[in-house]
């Protein structure tokens, strides 16, 4: 098998490259991440009427492009280099995939055009806690009539506060069960909290009494639990790319700083034991683009209609290898960025702090790597994580 992108697939990651260089530079990113809402809704709208990202991989017949995952991965890596202050992963990366696989062709109709063309955005609110697989949903769902009625406290909500719809998870009778919430039903409360990252915004929802009707469930009763498996599944290899993006960027802002800094009259880059410290970064950088382009592909099998059974199968380990190797590349080469910066490395001034941040941050959210190693080692053990 070739691991090579097609012309096109270069075409959009040059394209990304170039436009977010331009939209989400330094300035841009420390400007949005203060703001309540976490990002620019001018530029949002760039990103969903000039650039149709958020259609890339929602099918033509609800408005998207149809293109894959791979094509996904290409532009969350860029995104991870930039610090993208938007509510792009938390729609296209949570919200659409579960109404991909569990939506009704109402449903897909009725959201998914919407999503495409920017007009609105989504996440996914499943954890009650600090756990972040299915045991995590304690939400209930009721079963009133021919509707539902949703209580319970939903955490570490991407974009929560400012979403147009939420694809919620809470367990019932009969199991845990997936519902299309709009954000503006009596009974549902938002609250932005403070986080380490504030390039990227969480929220605390809380659904009290919050009335349904049986359009609003994603599938069967009490069979989400799998669905919503495999959408965190597919978050997971969506953030691989994007920390992937993000070790880039912090092995390249120290490329550059390394060769500018002077001392005993040459730059430090020229010193033997920063040369290795860089080479050491790069291949935390190169070995986590192999595992999330990987589980890219993998991903892509499994989102499609159409997909590869065999290669779909992989997704659980694909996504969870990704997930735990790239939080650890982003990691060091974020720590590493800031040590090889010297006295300003951990100074408000300069980025390496950002990325810091953020590798800290997403490297908790949706599992530690050691969380993920644990599911790779039952599954190859033949039991339960």
């Amino acid at each position: 098998m070739e691991f090579a992108f097609s012309d096109e697939q270069d075409m959009i990651r040059e394209s990304a490259e170039g436009f977010l260089a331009d939209v989400s530079d330094s300035a841009a990113v420390r400007a949005a991440m203060v703001t309540e809402l976490g990002y620019d809704p001018k530029l949002w709208q760039r990103l969903c009427g000039e650039m149709v990202w958020p259609a890339i991989h929602i099918p033509e017949q609800y408005g998207g492009l149809g293109l894959g995952f791979v094509e996904l991965a290409i532009l969350l890596e860029q995104m991870g280099r930039r610090l993208l202050c938007s509510p792009f992963f938390a729609t296209a990366c949570l919200a659409t995939p579960a109404l991909l696989l569990a939506g009704s062709e109402t449903q897909k109709s009725r959201w998914l055009p919407q999503i495409a063309d920017g007009s609105l955005t989504a996440t996914l609110a499943y954890a009650s806690d600090n756990r972040w697989g299915v045991d995590a949903v304690q939400a209930t769902a009721r079963e009133e009539g021919e509707g539902f009625v949703l209580d319970g406290v939903l955490r570490h909500v991407v974009d929560g506060h400012s979403a147009g719809l939420l694809v919620v998870a809470a367990r019932g009778e009969q199991g845990i069960s997936l519902f299309a919430v709009d954000a503006a039903t009596s009974g549902v409360t938002r609250s932005l909290k403070p986080t380490l990252d504030q390039t990227r915004k969480l929220a605390e929802v809380t659904l009290a009494q919050v009335y349904v009707g049986p359009d609003a469930l994603l599938g069967e009763v009490g069979q989400g639990a799998t669905l919503l498996q495999s959408v965190l599944q597919l978050a997971c290899a969506a953030q691989a790319a994007e920390q992937t993006g993000g070790a880039q960027q912090a092995l390249d802002l120290t490329l550059a700083y390394t060769a500018e800094r002077q001392q005993f009259g040459r730059s430090i880059a020229s010193f033997q034991a920063i040369k290795h410290r860089a080479a050491d970064m790069m291949l935390e950088v190169e070995c986590a683009r192999s595992a999330a382009y990987y589980a890219a592909c993998v991903a892509e099998e499994a989102l499609a209609a159409n997909g590869d059974a065999v290669v779909a199968a992989e997704l659980p380990l694909a996504a969870a290898l990704a997930k735990a190797r790239c939080s650890e590349a982003f990691f060091h080469c974020a720590a590493e960025s800031i040590q090889l910066h010297g006295g300003v490395g951990f100074t408000w001034e300069y980025d390496p702090h950002l990325y810091f941040k953020r590798a800290r941050a997403s490297e908790a959210f949706l599992g530690s790597p050691s969380w993920h190693r644990e599911r790779i080692a039952a599954a190859l053990l033949g039991e339960s994580a």
